[in-house]
C-alpha cells in the first residue's frame, strides 16, 4: 500500500515547481508539464519515489542506524525538528557547520565541551567562577546548544542524510557524497539530482509539501524502530530460554552419568566361582565305564 497518494500530494501543493527560466534540465524526467511559466512536477512519479525512499529509511531504522535530517531554510525548520525528534533522529536546522561530516571528530569535541560545562554546573564548579567567566561560559553553552544540541546523541557518522533543499544544503550533500553516505532529498525543479541516491521530486518551499513528505518518511522510520524493538524482544526471550535449557542440561547430564555408572558397576560385578573342594571332588569321582 502506498504511503501517500496523488490527491494528498496535490492538496499539499507538492506539484508546484519553479519558474521555467530557473529550471535544471536534469529534472526533465520528473516534470509533467509547464503552465503559466511554471513547471508542474509529475506527482505519479513522486508517489512511487516516496515509497522507495520510505522503504529504504525503514530498513536503516530497523538496522539501528541513524539518519541525519538537514533543513536550514526558515519554512522547514520547525517541521524537521518536530518530525525528527519524534523518531529520535538527529537533525540540523541552524547553520550547517562546515566539516561536520568530513571532520566529525572536531564536532564531537565541541559536543563533549557542552557536556563538560553541564558537569561544571552540576558539581558546583561553575558557582566558583567570577561573574565575567560565568557569563562567557553561559553564552558558549547557549551557542553550542543552538548549533549542536540536536546532534548531541550522534556518537558516530550517520548512515544517511535526509535533505530538504539540495541547493541550499549543497555543502552537506557534497560532504556526504565524499564519504559515501547515501542522501535522501526533496528535489525541486531548480536543483540538480545527480548526487542524490533517493530522489523525491516535489516542492521544497511549501510547508504543507514538506510536512506531508516528512510524515510519510518518519512513519516508515517509526515502523523500522518498532520492528527492531520487537526483534530484540524476541531475541531476548530466546536467549532466556536457552539459558534455562543450559541450566537444566547439567542436571540431566549428572543423572545420566549416575545411571551409566550403576549399569557399569552391575556389569563388572564378579561371577561366583567354584570352590577348590568342589573341584577336588569332581577329580576324585570315578570315571564312567
Amino acid at each position: 500500500m502506498a504511503r501517500t497518494n496523488f490527491e494528498q500530494l496535490l492538496e499539499a501543493g507538492c506539484h508546484f515547481g519553479h519558474l521555467k527560466r530557473k529550471w535544471n534540465p536534469a529534472m526533465a524526467p520528473y516534470i509533467f508539464m509547464e503552465r503559466n511559466g511554471i513547471h508542474i512536477i509529475d506527482l505519479n512519479k513522486t508517489v512511487v519515489m516516496i515509497d522507495e525512499a520510505a522503504d529504504a529509511l525503514r530498513q536503516l531504522a530497523k538496522s539501528g542506524k541513524k539518519i541525519l535530517f538537514v533543513a536550514t531554510k526558515k519554512q522547514a525548520k520547525d517541521i524537521v525538528a518536530d518530525k525528527a525528534s519524534g523518531v529520535n533522529m538527529p537533525y540540523v536546522i541552524e547553520r550547517w557547520p562546515g566539516g561536520m561530516l568530513t571532520n566529525f571528530p572536531t564536532i564531537r569535541k565541541a559536543v563533549k565541551k557542552m557536556a563538560t560545562i553541564d558537569k561544571m554546573i552540576n558539581d558546583g564548579t561553575f558557582s566558583n567562577l567570577s561573574k565575567r567567566e560565568m557569563l562567557q561560559v553561559t553564552r558558549q553553552r547557549a551557542k553550542l546548544e543552538k548549533n549542536l544540541g540536536s546532534i548531541a546523541d550522534l556518537t558516530r557518522l550517520p548512515s544517511a542524510l535526509f535533505v530538504i533543499d539540495v541547493m541550499k544544503e549543497h555543502i552537506a550533500v557534497s560532504e556526504a557524497v565524499r564519504l559515501g553516505i547515501p542522501v535522501f532529498a526533496i528535489v525541486d525543479t531548480n536543483s540538480n539530482p545527480k548526487d542524490i541516491d533517493f530522489i523525491i521530486p516535489a516542492n521544497d518551499d511549501a510547508k504543507d509539501s514538506i510536512e506531508v513528505i516528512l510524515s510519510a518518511c518518519c512513519e516508515a522510520i517509526n515502523e523500522g524502530l518498532s520492528e527492531r524493538k520487537a526483534e530484540r524482544a524476541d531475541e531476548k526471550a530466546a536467549k532466556e530460554q536457552e539459558e534455562v535449557a543450559e541450566d537444566a542440561k547439567p542436571r540431566r547430564q549428572r543423572r545420566q552419568r549416575k545411571e551409566e555408572k550403576v549399569e557399569e558397576a552391575a556389569k563388572e560385578a564378579p561371577v561366583a566361582e567354584e570352590t577348590p573342594a568342589a573341584e577336588a571332588a569332581v577329580e576324585e569321582a570315578p570315571a564312567a565305564e
